[in-house]
């Protein structure tokens, strides 16, 4: 799906064709479309192959009179056990001559909030101001699911000191591996970024300086938050693990004393069931007696040596 827009009346605006200055939004493109960008756009074929492939890592390149920057964008879904996963998709930007391209494979949260005209002034004639815009507002993104993922995980810990429940725990276990992912792609995209800000590969202009050091900021802060949550889980995560592990020992010290203890009357009984002469006591009583006894007395000694 190709769609086209530009910045009319204040605000970003859907259009039928395109036109010198405009964001052209390419989503989950067909081999027609993808022709389409190739033959009557120029769009490099190598950088609309990078930006569909989602192995490809965040970097930047230029060709000729055309720049690919290749960013990772965080997304979030809930798979059929209802478990939160959190994930990276990359989406490619392309920068020509008099427009901009954004590829993906999928429709990204940050195209949806761009087209929707959430981000403020996001103008696609003004083209490295609209790119640092994007970054900065995937940067944003990145924080937002990392507060999510730590409020997820918070949930999870306090619902666990009441019940030890697979579902809970496979939720950690998703988080934690998000959490990896993030931590990869936010490095990976702030060494994109400053590439960009030593402004030997994309043209920067003076205006545009802070906001890409508001950007360069606002990845940093990610990674550190990523680094920060991802051991706080990790460290949770193995808590719970030597609580599962203690808990199952106690089953497992309560079932022997339970098999110690029942084992007792049946020896006695065998005694007192084979043909055996001269043994003490030959009644009924006696043997009942002496089980009962000796039960009780091996239960005491090994729950008194249990508690110590």
């Amino acid at each position: 799906m190709i769609n086209y827009y530009i910045y009319e009346n204040g605000k970003m605006t859907l259009t039928d064709k395109m036109s010198d200055g405009c964001w052209v939004s390419v989503i989950a493109p067909t081999p027609q479309e993808i022709k389409e960008l190739i033959e009557d756009f120029g769009i490099d074929s190598g950088f609309v192959k990078s930006s569909l492939d989602e192995e490809e890592s965040s970097r930047i390149e230029r060709e000729d009179d055309q720049t690919l920057i290749i960013i990772d964008t965080p997304v979030s879904s809930t798979d059929k056990d209802e478990t939160k996963i959190f994930y990276t998709m990359p989406m490619g930007i392309i920068i020509t001559e008099k427009n901009v391209f954004t590829v993906s494979l999928q429709k990204a949260q940050i195209i949806e909030e761009a087209s929707r005209g959430n981000i403020r002034n996001l103008r696609p004639e003004l083209k490295t101001r609209f790119v640092l815009q994007l970054l900065l507002r995937i940067a944003a993104m990145f924080l937002y699911y990392l507060k999510q993922i730590d409020k997820i995980s918070s949930i999870a810990e306090q619902q666990l000191h009441n019940a030890m429940k697979n579902e809970l725990l496979m939720q950690l276990l998703a988080l934690e591996k998000a959490l990896v992912y993030f931590s990869t792609s936010l490095k990976a995209n702030e060494a994109t970024i400053e590439k960009i800000f030593r402004g030997r590969v994309m043209k920067l202009y003076d205006e545009d300086q802070d906001l890409l050091e508001d950007v360069l900021i606002e990845m940093k802060q990610a990674i550190e938050m990523a680094s920060i949550y991802s051991g706080i889980l990790s460290s949770m995560t193995e808590g719970f693990s030597s609580v599962i592990s203690n808990n199952l020992n106690i089953v497992m010290w309560r079932l022997t004393i339970v098999t110690i203890i029942m084992e007792i009357p049946n020896i006695i009984f065998a005694f007192y069931g084979i043909n055996t002469v001269d043994l003490p006591l030959p009644y009924t009583w006696f043997p009942i007696s002496l089980a009962v006894a000796i039960t009780a007395v091996v239960a005491f000694v090994l729950l008194k040596w249990k508690k110590k």
